[in-house]
């Protein structure tokens, strides 16, 4: 979110534009009684929602959900905030970090907090039981490619799991070039000059990371490559913004309003037809046909969809 256009007098959506908990927790019924088994809270910094224990509470008791997770930068978890999430029936974090320098750090993020601060986040929440604790570092040539084994290093044995991401071009204010993508590839020779590694077997469909465990079982890292080996085909995610507009791609240029249908009187039944109808008309391809032009294609921003 560069300041140059997300400065302090940004107009952001006003309080009465937001999906209350209740009518986020509603949908997320409904999703579940078509299918849907997860739900990932995620931003922005989901954690700048006041009272968001609230919501995960609501959610958790969600019969046929299987899994409540939450995507972070770390900045706002504190011990005192990952014990209250767990309790809450929050099962685990996902916490974003993409290098250890400080100074690399703030060039990729933009931010005025430490790295410090994030590593403290993830020991909290490892110490709250958010297990695993799940690592994601976007990878960009010529920033923070240099910090890619240092990361592994720092996080091998510990249990928890660091996935490196190849530089996407998402949203329209990123500046995004194929010349500064890391391929996947890459960064795995990259890390088997180090250690030896060995493929895993994705843990369910529509896995996002390539799964490579350590040979002397000191963990595993992840590779997610949706640039150089897009997987269109296998998705199996939707994301609603906080607006309750729904987007079936990461790329998408438009969502499906159902803020309109909460609020005017639709039944349950109703949304959740809405909703399969929705997802059984998709036909994002955005990675697999990704060409010169489509970086050029007006896409939501990422701050309002979560990665």
């Amino acid at each position: 979110m560069p300041k140059e256009i997300f400065g302090h007098d940004f107009a952001f959506l006003g309080r009465e534009e937001l999906l209350t908990f209740e009518e986020i927790a509603r949908l997320a019924r409904l999703f579940v009684r078509n299918g849907v088994e997860k739900v990932r809270l995620t931003g922005g910094e989901p954690l700048l929602r006041r009272d968001l224990e609230r919501l995960i509470e609501q959610l958790a008791a969600i019969e046929g959900l299987q899994d409540v997770a939450l995507t972070t930068n770390g900045s706002l978890l504190t011990r005192d905030k990952a014990r209250a999430l767990r309790s809450a029936g929050l099962r685990r974090v996902t916490v974003s970090l993409d290098a250890l320098d400080d100074a690399t750090f703030r060039a990729m993020n933009d931010v005025q907090f430490p790295v410090a601060r994030v590593l403290e986040a993830i020991d909290v929440a490892a110490e709250a039981g958010l297990t695993p604790v799940k690592i994601d570092c976007v990878v960009k040539r010529g920033v923070n490619d240099s910090e890619v084994v240092e990361l592994a290093r720092y996080f091998r044995g510990t249990g928890h799991i660091v996935r490196f991401i190849e530089y996407m071009d998402v949203g329209n204010s990123n500046g995004w070039q194929m010349q500064d993508v890391v391929p996947g590839s890459e960064i795995l020779r990259t890390l088997q000059r180090e250690w030896a590694l060995e493929p895993a077997s994705p843990q369910y469909f529509g896995e996002v990371a390539e799964r490579w465990r350590y040979a002397d079982e000191a963990g595993e890292i992840g590779i997610i490559t949706s640039v150089t080996q897009p997987f269109c085909a296998s998705c199996t995610r939707a994301r609603l913004a906080a607006n309750g507009e729904l987007y079936l791609c990461l790329f998408a240029g438009s969502g499906t309003d159902f803020r309109a249908m909460l609020r005017g009187g639709s039944s349950d039944d109703e949304i959740e037809s809405a909703i399969a109808k929705v997802w059984r008309g998709r036909t994002d391809r955005y990675s697999e046909v990704r060409s010169e032009a489509t970086p050029a294609l007006r896409k939501v921003e990422m701050s309002h969809i979560g990665g």
